[in-house]
C-alpha cells in the first residue's frame, strides 16, 4: 500500500470533522488520489456507473419518495394517538409511545430523519406540555428514530445487500429481531430514566364506554396505515414482490392514503416534498458514485489486506477481531451519516470478517447496529444535533441521557448482536435464505 492512501483517509477525516459535507469530503479524497496516484478517471468512472446501474438500488429513490409522502400523509399523528390510548396512563408513557411510534413509523419509511421529523414534531410538544425533561425526550427520540434502519424495510440494508452481494430479504430478516429487541430495551431504559422525575402528568383515566369509543375511533383511523407494513413486508417475505417492487407499491399505497383516505396530501404540499426528495436522492446517488471510486482505489491499493494484517498483528481470535471491527465502525459512524459510513466501511471490512469466518448475513446486523450507534455518539453525532435543533433543546442537556442510552441500550445490544449470531441468522435460515 502506497503512502497516498493513509493521507487520503486522514484528509477525509479532517474534512468531515471541519464540517464539510460528506459528498464534498469524498470528492476531495478522490481528487487527491487521482492527482497523487496517477489513476485514470476514464477507468474509474465507468466502474462506478456500472455499480450504480443496479435494479436493487432503484428501491432507494422509491422508498425516499414514499417516505416523503408518508411524512405528509398524517400517518404519524394517527399512529401516536392510537399507541397513546393503549399505554398512556403509565408514568413516562409518552416516552414509551415515542419509542413504539418511531419503531412502527420507521419500519414504514426506512428513514431516521423522516421518523424524527414526523414523530418528534408530534411528541416533543406533548412531552413538554406534560412536564417531561426536554433533554431526556430529545435524546430518546434521537436514538429511537434509528430503529427504522433496523426494522425492515430498511434502506440501510438495501445498500448493505448491494455491497455484500447478499439477498436483500435475508438482510431484512437479519436485523428484524435486533430491531424489536432494541425497541423493548429503549422503552425499559426510558422508564428507569424518568422513574424519579417529578411534575410529569399522565393521560386522564376515562370512563370505560368513553375510552372504548375513543380507542375504536383511533383504531379505525389507524387501520389504513397499519395495513401498510403488512402489505409491504408480507409481499416481500412471501416472495410475491421483490424489495424494489415493494418500494413501488409502498409509494402508490402512500399516495392513495394521503390523497383519498386521510386527504392530508394535495398538489400544494406534494410539489415541495418531491423537490426535497429529489435533492436527497441526488445526494445519495452522487455519494455512492464517489465512494465507489474511492473504495475501488483503496482495494487496488490493498487497504483491506493492510487492515487485516494490522488486526492480525494484534490478535487472530475471531471475537477480538470483531471487537476491533466494531471500534472501527463506531469511529466511522461518528464522522458521517449512516449510508456514507456503510458505503465506506463495508467494502473495507468484508475481507476481514470473511477471513475470520463471520457470516455476511450476521455481519449485516452488526453493521446496522454499529453505524446507527455512531449517528448518536459525539463528537459528530448527526442525529443528536438534529434532534437538538428540531426540539429546541440545548445539546448539553442531551449529553447525559444520550450517554445513558448508549451505555444501557446501544452497547449491550451491539455486544449481543455481535457475539450471539443466532439472533441475526435464525430468521434468514428459517426462511431458507
Amino acid at each position: 500500500m502506497s503512502a497516498i492512501v493513509p493521507i487520503s483517509v486522514l484528509l477525509l477525516i479532517v474534512l468531515l470533522i471541519l464540517g464539510i459535507s460528506v459528498p464534498a469530503s469524498f470528492f476531495a479524497a478522490v481528487l487527491y488520489l487521482l492527482a497523487a496516484g496517477h489513476y485514470d478517471p476514464s477507468a474509474l468512472m465507468p466502474y462506478s456507473y456500472s455499480r450504480l446501474s443496479s435494479y436493487v438500488l432503484l428501491a432507494i429513490p422509491l422508498f425516499v419518495i414514499a417516505g416523503g409522502v408518508i411524512e405528509k400523509s398524517g400517518i404519524g399523528a394517527r399512529l401516536v394517538d392510537f399507541v397513546n390510548l393503549l399505554i398512556g396512563r403509565i408514568k413516562g408513557s409518552l416516552g414509551i409511545v415515542a419509542v413504539a411510534s418511531c419503531a412502527l413509523f420507521g419500519s414504514v419509511t426506512g428513514s431516521a430523519t423522516a421518523t424524527m421529523t414526523v414523530i418528534g414534531s408530534i411528541m416533543w410538544p406533548r412531552m413538554d406540555a406534560a412536564g417531561y425533561n426536554k433533554g431526556k425526550s430529545a435524546a430518546l427520540i434521537a436514538s429511537s428514530c434509528l430503529l427504522g434502519g433496523l426494522i425492515p424495510p430498511s434502506s440501510l440494508m438495501i445498500v448493505y445487500a448491494w455491497i455484500a452481494q447478499q439477498s436483500v430479504i435475508a438482510c431484512f430478516l437479519a436485523v428484524f429481531v435486533p430491531g424489536v429487541l432494541m425497541t423493548f430495551m429503549f422503552a425499559i431504559a426510558y422508564f428507569f430514566m424518568v422513574r424519579h422525575d417529578t411534575g410529569m402528568t399522565v393521560m386522564e383515566k376515562l370512563p370505560k364506554p368513553e375510552y372504548r369509543a375513543k380507542l375504536k375511533r383511533a383504531g379505525i383511523s389507524f387501520i389504513p396505515a397499519a395495513i401498510f407494513p403488512v402489505i409491504i413486508l408480507g409481499g416481500i417475505y412471501s416472495g410475491i414482490m421483490t424489495p424494489t417492487e415493494s418500494a413501488s407499491v409502498s409509494l402508490i399505497y402512500a399516495l392513495l392514503i394521503g390523497f383519498i383516505v386521510y386527504r392530508s396530501l394535495n398538489l400544494k404540499n406534494l410539489g415541495p416534498m418531491l423537490v426535497n426528495s429529489a435533492g436527497t436522492i441526488g445526494v445519495v446517488m452522487v455519494m455512492i458514485f464517489m465512494v465507489m471510486m474511492l473504495s475501488r482505489i483503496y482495494i487496488t491499493e490493498n487497504l483491506p489486506d493492510s487492515m487485516l494484517g494490522l488486526i492480525n498483528s494484534v490478535s487472530q481470535n475471531k471475537y477480538i477481531v470483531l471487537c476491533l471491527v466494531n471500534l472501527f465502525m463506531i469511529v466511522v459512524g461518528m464522522l458521517m451519516d449512516d449510508v456514507s459510513a456503510m458505503l465506506l466501511a463495508v467494502p473495507l471490512l468484508l475481507p476481514i470478517v470473511d477471513a475470520v469466518g463471520v457470516d455476511r448475513i450476521h455481519f449485516a446486523a452488526i453493521v446496522a447496529v454499529n453505524i446507527s450507534l455512531g449517528c448518536v455518539t459525539p463528537p459528530c453525532a448527526p442525529l443528536t444535533y438534529l434532534a437538538a435543533r428540531l426540539s429546541n433543546t440545548p445539546v448539553a442537556a442531551m449529553m447525559k441521557p444520550t450517554f445513558f442510552l448508549i451505555l444501557v441500550v446501544w452497547i449491550p445490544a451491539l455486544v449481543i448482536v455481535t457475539y450471539v449470531p443466532q439472533l441475526s441468522t435464525f430468521l434468514p435460515h428459517l426462511a431458507g435464505r
